[in-house]
């Protein structure tokens, strides 16, 4: 009698999971549920790509367009320095907003040649900048580095270089044309 009771119970706990098992409602719910949490994180993944390369972008095209005012000694001569410099590129990405005055490090040098400044650009120290734009003649190096807040978890870990940001650079070396017939004041700035 008792093996009875307990395989009547069995089946009405079995009956109960077979029941539910067979229910169709909320399926498509579920479905969808499991597959919209990676579908999203997917979609603001590349979003997010997007605007690092957009960041990128606009910076490289901020560090050549500014630049041409070293270039041309146009910032030289009319006694401009590192801030003004870093404010005429925040100018160029106004997308940006209000953020790129603190996100964004500019470091400019001179060199001897164009092979020593390629040397220094694959040494690059973002927390040792230095601001000597150099004279007539000189050949100079333009880097910045803007470090781009990360939002998304799946790009955190991939990119991200510190703090769950991503430190987005950009140069360019030129030679400076000959705007006037004064020499540059030598700066000493710190090995790169």
């Amino acid at each position: 009698m008792a093996e009875v009771s307990r395989l009547h119970r069995l089946r009405r706990r079995y009956g109960l999971l077979a029941r539910f098992a067979r229910a169709r409602d909320g399926a498509t719910t579920v479905e969808f549920a499991f597959v919209s949490i990676p579908f999203f994180l997917l979609i603001f993944a590349t979003i997010e790509l997007g605007l690092v390369f957009l960041v990128s972008v606009t910076l490289e095209n901020a560090v050549i367009d500014t630049g041409r005012q070293i270039r041309t000694g146009e910032l030289q001569t009319a006694g401009g320095n590192a801030a003004t410099f870093k404010t005429a590129m925040c100018g160029r990405m106004s997308w940006v907003g209000a953020a790129c005055s603190s996100a964004l490090s500019v470091d400019v040098r001179t060199f001897t040649g164009f092979s020593a400044s390629a040397t220094a650009l694959n040494a690059a120290k973002p927390n040792t900048t230095c601001w000597d734009p150099g004279g007539p003649g000189s050949i100079v190096l333009v880097r910045a580095y803007y470090n781009w807040p990360l939002i998304t978890p799946l790009l955190q870990t991939g990119l991200q270089t510190a703090n769950g940001k991503r430190m987005i650079t950009a140069a360019s070396a030129f030679s400076n044309e000959p705007y006037s017939d004064t020499p540059a004041t030598p700066v000493t700035c710190p090995t790169t």
